[in-house]
């Protein structure tokens, strides 16, 4: 019989220290809760049968909806979770079948950057050790003190991890190192391996390799590194094919390109019609059409659903002048602000009907220059940076509408645009825009949202 695999979510942390007044594993980041990014790793594992969380009870309703949620099919139960850790470990052996061979992984519900190579690694620890522990060496040097604040030891570094989760354990002999805390008046653990530690001493406790991505978020602090954590993992998406076949299939979905006379809109396009999409392509220069004109844009748009739903809407139109600000011409000021981050506003107002129609997707563009501002791109950085920002709200915003919202940022990119502002540049340092098509082909074919994904001159192949 082959061992059924659990695993448990302990997701009844209150947030106090992120100091946002919900529980952390409520916040959103990149359109989602931080908990839902969770429950999708542990769902996409081959090797997890079964998901449980044992949630904060004073916010049990906010998850119970996810339960018959399509997303999460291993998710069975979400059951409230006690004053402390230890206490929601207790709860969930106790909703956990008898089965005492049965492996269960229990995993912080803020740990949303969990890999596979991390669970599979403890699902496979637990065929030979029956308590397996996820750690990290330390970087930093680990002092020991006393009440008095002075240094009583120095620890080897060499021997020192930093534990992170999931835990692994066989069913039953974690279920017999908590009867046997049960017995202990002064029994006091962090975790679930310090209870098999402390209680079952002639247990071995197998350590297997973490990253540190798996890190917890626990302070304000932490909620931005997770955002770009969870920008930088998208530039998985970026492939290039092999046989000069399309990316995705997209048969049957109607796709609307504004800023699609040359580059990569043209690209896109062009990529999408060969995937068997509808593509509406729309310029100033091909069809008229102004993207900084509300009545242009709507008029695009009816266009476009006269054929059906659109599904998607990609918006690549963008200008780029270097030069300081204040030698700029306020012509060109204005047209930086309205081409690059005004319309892209504008835009997504007018196509918010549509994409709640379809549950579609809107993609915006942004550059390597919103990271900072830098002499000479003041206004397109900070433009650029906007767009990011529009990107993570929309996401947010437009999640219950079934939107979803997502940014590509390619590096350089051997576009006219960029050429007519630098002029000829060595052509192996730049993108093709064939290459940025197809990702962002990726991306529309997704379910990614909140999220801007990188395309890199180096991640070429």
């Amino acid at each position: 019989m082959i061992d059924r695999t659990y695993a448990v979510v302990l997701a009844g942390g209150i947030g106090e220290r992120v100091g946002l007044g919900m529980p952390k594993q409520l916040i959103r980041i990149a359109g989602k809760a931080i908990v839902e990014h969770t429950l999708e790793r542990l769902e996409a594992s081959p090797l997890i049968d079964e998901v449980i969380v044992m949630m904060n009870a004073a916010s049990l309703d906010e998850l119970v909806p996810l339960v018959h949620d399509p997303r999460f099919a291993k998710l069975s139960a979400v059951l409230p979770g006690g004053a402390t850790r230890n206490d929601s470990t207790r709860l969930a052996l106790a909703a956990l079948p008898a089965e005492a061979r049965a492996k269960v992984l229990f995993h912080d519900a803020v740990r949303p950057f969990l890999d596979e190579r991390i669970i599979e690694d403890c699902v496979r620890a637990l065929d030979e050790f029956d308590a397996v522990d996820t750690a990290i060496p330390s970087a930093d040097t680990i002092i020991a003190v006393n009440d008095d604040g002075i240094i009583t030891a120095i620890p080897a570094r060499s021997h020192l991890r930093r534990g992170q989760t999931p835990q692994g354990f066989r069913v039953g002999v974690l279920r017999r190192a908590y009867e046997l805390a049960a017995l202990d008046t002064e029994f006091s653990a962090t975790d679930d391996c310090g209870v098999v530690f402390s209680y079952l001493p002639e247990m071995p406790i197998k350590v297997i390799a973490g990253t540190a991505e798996n890190m917890k978020i626990t302070e304000p602090l932490d909620i931005h590194i997770a955002d770009k954590l969870f920008q930088m993992q998208s530039t998985t998406l970026d492939a290039h094919p092999t046989d000069g076949a399309p990316v995705v299939d997209l048969h049957g979905r109607s796709i609307v390109v504004f800023g699609a006379s040359y580059g990569i809109g043209a690209s896109i396009a062009r990529q999408a019609s060969d995937a068997g999409a509808i593509v509406h392509a729309f310029s100033r220069t091909g069809t008229g059409t102004d993207v900084t004109s509300r009545k242009h844009v709507r008029r695009a748009l009816s266009r476009a659903a006269q054929t059906g739903a659109i599904d998607a809407v990609v918006v690549t139109a963008g200008v780029l002048s270097v030069s300081e600000l204040v030698r700029t011409p306020k012509r060109l000021l204005r047209a930086a602000l309205e081409t690059n981050l005004l319309a892209p506003a504008m835009i997504a107002q007018e196509a918010h009907d549509h994409l709640a129609a379809s549950g579609g997707q809107l993609l915006l563009f942004t550059s390597s220059s919103y990271t900072r501002g830098r002499a000479g791109y003041a206004l397109y950085s900070a433009t650029k940076a906007g767009v990011v920002n529009l990107t993570q709200a929309l996401a947010d915003e437009w999640s219950q509408s079934g939107i979803r919202v997502n940014c590509l940022n390619p590096q350089r990119t051997r576009t006219p645009m960029r050429q007519q502002a630098f002029g000829d540049e060595p052509a192996g340092s730049l993108l093709d825009p064939d290459h940025v098509a197809d990702v962002a082909l990726r991306v529309l074919d997704s379910e990614l949202t909140g999220q801007v994904v990188d395309v890199q001159v180096a991640a070429r192949r």
